[in-house]
């Protein structure tokens, strides 16, 4: 994205929208996250049935999280990240505005997923023992908190137990895939910090000195 890849021709021809993600499977050329993550489940028998359930009741509910993400959990973690750290990488410019804004959403997002999403004692969303697209989807929207400053993410992260233990759930349903699949995510933190450390990152209201 850095390269603006997404906005080459090959590209397009895949996602016109010119985002990512987006896959090819034969003759379907699909993008937004959901339809992916539903199609996948669907098109591949050997998926275990809880990641997307043959049951429509459990389907349907599996719908109200991802429906609810994206009006939520999305726009406050990807809006807070974006405005507060990310911007100038992508050639924007920080706004603080923005960011607290951003905040006040995803502070009020992870506190409904702490007391509604997160039911009682169960290990995943709704009050499953095995993790579904759901799960998968969520987990990896707040995985990209990991580019802020430490202090900064715990101290959005930590007062939410119930998230920080579903979040550590997610990821050991998923090993060694997860690590894997955010392994440039990994990179890009070890960059961010080190700018930290050199002082070069740019701060709300300042432009990059790189």
């Amino acid at each position: 994205m850095a390269k603006r890849q997404q906005l080459s021709p090959e590209f397009k021809d895949i996602n016109p929208l010119g985002k990512v993600p987006a896959i090819v499977d034969g003759r379907l050329k699909l993008f937004e996250s959901h339809a992916i993550l539903i199609y996948l489940s669907s098109a591949f028998p050997s998926v275990a049935d809880h990641w997307y359930p043959n049951d429509l009741s459990k389907r349907a509910k599996i719908h109200s999280v991802l429906d609810w993400h994206h009006t939520n959990l999305r726009r406050g973690a990807a809006g807070y990240v974006l405005n507060s750290v990310l911007g100038p990488a992508l050639g924007l410019p920080l706004n603080p505005k923005a960011a607290a804004e951003a905040e006040q959403l995803l502070t009020k997002s992870l506190s409904t997923l702490e007391t509604f999403w997160l039911k009682g004692n169960a290990k995943f969303l709704l009050g499953s023992n095995q993790p579904s697209i759901a799960d998968l989807s969520l987990v990896c929207e707040l995985m990209q908190l990991q580019v802020l400053d430490d202090k900064d993410r715990l101290r959005l992260l930590s007062t939410h137990k119930k998230v920080e233990q579903w979040i550590e759930n997610t990821k050991k349903a998923t090993m060694p895939h997860f690590d894997e699949t955010h392994e440039i995510l990994f990179k890009v933190k070890e960059g961010f910090q080190k700018r930290r450390e050199m002082g070069t990152l740019s701060k709300p209201g300042l432009q990059s000195k790189i």
